[in-house]
Order: C-alpha cells, then structure tokens, then sequence
C-alpha cells in the first residue's frame, strides 16, 4: 500500500510546459535519493514514446525499462499545479505523481492510485486541494467511493414483516443505521411507490439526502402479495451518482434469465455476489501478457488505444474474476497486471471480432515494448 507524507507533496507548482514539470519532478526524486540526476532523462524519453496522462487531470511520469539501473529505491514524488499545465492533445494535469520504481513495484503503486483517482468528480477536488493533507486524503481515497456500498449488514432475511411498505422500512432503516441517507431521504424512500421488477422482486428507492450510494436488500418471512404480484424480496438503492449502474445490470441480467429466485434462495454474502460481480456478455478470448513489468503505463496505453478502434463493448477479466472497461486506461491499470498473467477479454458488437483479433496481434507484438 502507498504510504504518503507531506513531504512528498509540492504544492501551488507552476510550468510553462510538460517537459519543465517533468524535470522538477525528477529533481525531486533526485533530491530524495530516489534516483540517480540523470534518471530525468529516461523520464523525457518515456514522455516521447507515449504520453503519461491518465485521465481526470493526473499524469504519471516515470523512467524507461533501461533506466531503472538508475533508480536507488522506490518512491513517489507529486507536483500539484492548481492552474494546470499542457500536457498536450488538449490534456490538462492538475497532479503529477513522479514515480521511481526498481523493478515492478511500480504496478502496486499504480494499481492503489487508478483505483482512487477514476473515482467521479476527482479532477475538480484535486484543482481545488489547498494542502498536502488534502491531496493525501484523496489519494488514500477517505472521501472517495468507487463501489456501490453493500455489506452483510445490509441484507436482512426473513423478516416478519405484514406487508411491502413494512419491508420497505426495514430496507431504508438499514440504510440510515450505515449513514448513507438521513431520516430525509427514510421518508421519500418510504412515501415514494416501490416498483415491481418481477418474480417476486421489488425495487425501492431514493436520491434525496443520500450520502454513500449503497444498495440494501430485505426478503420477507413468508411470501406476501402486494395486490396480485408476489413479494419476496426488495431492493432499496440510495444513489448519489452512476455508481450502482453495475449492479443494476446484475438484476437485470437475473431478470433476463428467470434466475431471481437466485436471490431468495442465498445467504447474504451469496446474495452480494449477485448483485456485484457483474459478467460480461459477448464472445470471449484470452490471452497471457508477456511484457516484463506488466500492463504499467505505456503497454496499457497501447492497449486502450486498439481497444478505441471498434465500436464493440470490451470488457477485460483477470484472474481473480474482476472485470473492467478495456477502453479505459485508469481502469485498465486499476488490475495491476504482471508478466505471465492471463486475462479475459469479452466483446460484445459487430466488430467484435476483429477487436479481439486486434487486441491478440497487438499483445502479441508486445504493446510496444521488446518481448
């Protein structure tokens, strides 16, 4: 896990270009013993072979492979720029978080910051971080939500409950014993109609006080009937931004295969999965990644880059069963690939095919690196 002090944070910087930027941030890896004074070199170099802009108004600057020999330890140093600097192809960064690794210490690094910095709204909070505590704060993700909040203690099963609006309490007092409404938004999720998904499966909710999108989740007892539809279970979502899309997908999907009673039938923490693990739908392929230090900046780049070809949904899986956007570099990253790591791509489109086709030539050739 990264470990950040506000000693390796420079607040209030300012350059005239990303080449200038570049070489404060390796005279602060210097300055710390991090690297040798020439390591700034393999940093421009990196930058001219394919640009370290994530996305959101962060880059990553780093050394090249044959420059490593000149990094002493591993550390981070990071720049903020409040007024931004011109990273190029209309790119701004308002956060350039220096990176000197060793060997692939690197990808821990990277995977803790992408999964932290694609959270929504991020780019406006950094601008706007008036300490060093602040920029911490966002980086160690304190403030940040990326997930739909869902724990076991947010499902209640067989409840005694009489009725719908009974179960509906039950759902939204969960949600306020965890702090994510208040007795606001109790109220509209109580007073607002529930609507019917099907199979036995109810949906509740409310956007009014929410403070953490999360997703609670009550069955009844015995089965009741709410006028001539079954109720066995409900959903009650307190959304505050697009984060419980995903999960929404999980039931749509049980709905479309007539497997909600799934959810009837689990224990809580199965029933979390349900409502989670989102499963790409399209035709799939795999394939091992051979690049030495893994899918770190440049390969991913690379990557995301074929991917944007086709108009296809690409959904990328690696060995542990998480899936991401494969169009997305920050979420690319966020897996922490290494060297010998299969992963899954599914595509889903007319140009499905190709896509993978593509993305196997591509991963093959090396990302643009040497195998």
């Amino acid at each position: 896990m990264l470990s950040l002090s506000s000693n390796d944070i420079q607040l209030n910087q300012s350059a005239p270009s990303k080449q200038h930027a570049i070489k404060a941030l390796a005279q602060s890896l210097a300055n710390k013993t991090y690297v040798e004074a020439s390591y700034v070199d393999g940093m421009l170099a990196r930058e001219a072979q394919h640009s370290t802009y994530l996305g959101n108004g962060i880059a990553i600057p780093h050394g090249t492979v044959d420059t490593r020999d000149l990094v002493n330890k591993t550390g981070v140093q990071l720049h903020h720029y409040p007024q931004g600097v011109d990273w190029g192809e209309g790119q701004t960064v308002y956060l350039a978080i220096a990176i000197a690794a060793k060997s692939d210490e690197h990808l821990a690094i990277l995977k803790q910051l992408t999964h932290v910095l694609s959270a929504d709204g991020i780019e406006q909070q950094l601008q706007q971080c008036d300490s060093a505590e602040s920029v911490i704060t966002l980086l160690e993700g304190n403030h940040q939500q990326s997930v739909t909040l869902l724990t076991t203690d947010l499902v209640q099963l067989a409840f005694p409950a009489q009725d719908l609006s009974q179960l509906i309490a039950v759902a939204a007092g969960l949600l306020k014993h965890h702090h994510c409404i208040d007795n606001t938004g109790v109220a509209d999720a109580i007073t607002s109609p529930a609507t019917y998904l099907g199979q036995g499966l109810w949906l509740a909710k409310t956007t009014k006080s929410v403070t953490t999108t999360a997703i609670s989740f009550v069955t009844p007892a015995q089965k009741l009937q709410q006028g001539s539809f079954a109720v066995e279970g409900i959903i009650m979502l307190a959304s505050a931004n697009h984060l419980h899309r995903d999960n929404m997908q999980c039931v749509i999907d049980l709905i479309y295969k007539q497997q909600v009673s799934q959810l009837f039938d689990a224990d809580a923490e199965a029933i979390i999965r349900l409502l989670t693990a989102v499963k790409p739908s399209g035709i799939t392929a795999t394939f091992t990644i051979h690049n030495s230090h893994g899918l770190h900046a440049r390969p991913s780049a690379i990557l995301v880059s074929i991917a944007k070809q086709f108009q296809a949904d690409i959904q990328v899986t690696n060995a542990a069963g998480k899936s991401t956007n494969a169009k997305s570099l920050m979420k690319l990253m966020s897996l922490g690939v290494r060297c010998d790591e299969a992963l899954t791509f599914t595509a889903n489109g007319d140009d499905a095919e190709l896509a993978l086709k593509a993305i196997s030539e591509g991963i093959e050739a090396g990302l643009g690196e040497s195998k």
